[in-house]
Formats: structure tokens, C-alpha cells, sequence
């Protein structure tokens, strides 16, 4: 079998218990993306002052259920931050564990275009099989080639818009209100993007701005000041941030 399931990924499950609940409304005045309409997007939940939680996907599922493609590691912190918000509203919220991810780089069928880029290939979810494979080594290689950020360890405690929200189709400014909102659209409105994430060499990375470090592939993850990166090495997707108007 082709090796295709990301192990350090989690499924959570939103599960209306009433007929009359909306799990999409309730994540949409949450979440940065607007998830009322189509699916998968990419998304976060962000702290009151527009850093970021929790990176995520969110999938549909039938009868009005949503899942959430996270981290395995924060997916049970992720599920109970969710479920402090939830208040009296009559929703499950709890890890899948009989759902897993899949990955693969070239097309196919059966996934779905990765929502931030097409380049980042394909995802989608399956039941859990003894079968699987491991594709965590060629989907972190893939990502961090073409210069993408993702999980709490590399953009934890970011403002979301430095961690590339918006090249990366992760924020929509016409969604109305969500945690960390105000801070985030300001940010938007005044073009005040004054840092990046950045995978760089790490024969190059600055300690002092480093977020992750992965020594096997001789890559870092820095948190720069934009004034202070070379436009020539932000990726295509990224060349846009550094042109001056």
C-alpha cells in the first residue's frame, strides 16, 4: 500500500445533538475562515489579541456534522478549548479516533486540493486501517520545501497575518465577527505586516527568531522582520508581501 496517512494528525468531530443546532454557525464565530460555504478551508482559532491557537481544516460530514483535520498532539486541547465556547449550545465535540488524514503529493482521486496551495497536493480522511502507511517524513519534506508554516511549535503564539494567513487563504475579511477579529482586521486595513514566518536554511536560521529547527533537513522556521528578508528567497507564493506599493 502507497504510504499516505499522517500520523501526527487527529480528526475532532462536531455532532449537533438537536435538529435545530448549526455547527457551522457556531464555528464561524470562532474560526478565522468562513466556513459556511464550501469545504475544506483552512483556518484558526486565535487568542482575544489575533495569535494564533490552533491551525486546522475543516472538513464536512453528513447530517450536519463538521470535522476538524488538526494536530494530534493539541487536537484534545483544541476539542476542549472548543467546548468552553460552546456553552449551553447542544453540540458533541470529541476526537474521532476511528477517522485518520491522508496525504498525497501528485492529484488523484478521491481528495481534496489543499486549501492553501495547490502545490501542497492532495488530503483527505478515512477510516483508520492497520494497513496504513506513515507519510509524515514526504509531507513535512513537501511543505517546508515550498516554504509553508503550519502546527502550534512553528507558529504558535504568532500574530495570525504573520504566519502568512493570507497568502495561504487561511482568514476571510468579509465573515464578520471571531476571536481575535479586531487585531487581525486592523492588521489587514493598515497593511501592517511587520514580520514572517520563514523556512530558511538552518545553517542561516537566527536563533533568536527561530521557532523550529529540523536538523535532518537542514531547514528552520524563523520569525522575521520583513525589512530584514531577502524578497529573492521568499517563495512564489510569497513574492507579493515583499513588492513596496
Amino acid at each position: 500500500m502507497t504510504a499516505s496517512r499522517l500520523f501526527d494528525r487527529a480528526v475532532i468531530r462536531l455532532a449537533p445533538t438537536d435538529g435545530e443546532e448549526d455547527v457551522a454557525a457556531f464555528l464561524q464565530g470562532l474560526l478565522t475562515n468562513d466556513v459556511s460555504g464550501a469545504l475544506p478551508v483552512y483556518a484558526a482559532l486565535l487568542t482575544p489579541q489575533g495569535k494564533m491557537l490552533f491551525d486546522m481544516f475543516v472538513w464536512p460530514a453528513a447530517d450536519g456534522e463538521i470535522l476538524l483535520d488538526c494536530e494530534k498532539d493539541q487536537a484534545e486541547s483544541l476539542a476542549k478549548r472548543l467546548s468552553l465556547y460552546r456553552l449551553r449550545r447542544k453540540i458533541d465535540i470529541g476526537v474521532d479516533e476511528s477517522l485518520g488524514v491522508h496525504w498525497q503529493k501528485e492529484p488523484g482521486d478521491g481528495g481534496a486540493a489543499d486549501p492553501r496551495l495547490a502545490s501542497l497536493g492532495q488530503r483527505w480522511l478515512a477510516p483508520v486501517s492497520d494497513e496504513d502507511e506513515p507519510a509524515d517524513d514526504a509531507y513535512l519534506a513537501h511543505r517546508l520545501g515550498l516554504g509553508v508554516p503550519e502546527g502550534y511549535a512553528e507558529m504558535g503564539d504568532i500574530l495570525w497575518l504573520e504566519t502568512n494567513a493570507v497568502e495561504l487563504h487561511g482568514v476571510a475579511f468579509d465573515k464578520g465577527c471571531y476571536i481575535g477579529q479586531e487585531n487581525t482586521a486592523r492588521m489587514n486595513w493598515r497593511s501592517k505586516v511587520n514580520r514572517r514566518l520563514m523556512v530558511v536554511p538552518l545553517a542561516t536560521s537566527d536563533e533568536k527568531r527561530r521557532k523550529a529547527a529540523y536538523a535532518e533537513l537542514e531547514l528552520a522556521v524563523d520569525h522575521l522582520r520583513v525589512a530584514d528578508v531577502d524578497p529573492a528567497t521568499a517563495p512564489v507564493w510569497l513574492e507579493d508581501a515583499f513588492v513596496e506599493d
